[in-house]
């Protein structure tokens, strides 16, 4: 096994595998089935979930300092 702290010098085979992934967005392995899309859909939000996502989305609206974007 190698020392973590010893630097290494990716491959060539390396450096293109990163710039092919880099190139991919994210997205999702395959669509909904209907099946899924409905049971979805019939699903009941908590009251106090639904509240509590409300006031983070307003407090990060709000949000001032460090890695805030002007």
């Amino acid at each position: 096994m190698s020392n973590p702290s010893e630097h290494t010098r990716p491959s060539d085979r390396t450096r293109e595998a990163e710039r092919e992934d880099a190139q991919t967005s994210a997205h999702a392995d395959r669509a909904p089935t209907a099946e899924e899309e409905k049971l979805a859909e019939d699903q009941k939000l908590d009251p106090e979930v639904a509240e509590h996502y409300e006031e983070m989305t307003e407090r990060g609206a709000s949000q001032q300092g460090e890695g805030r974007l002007p």
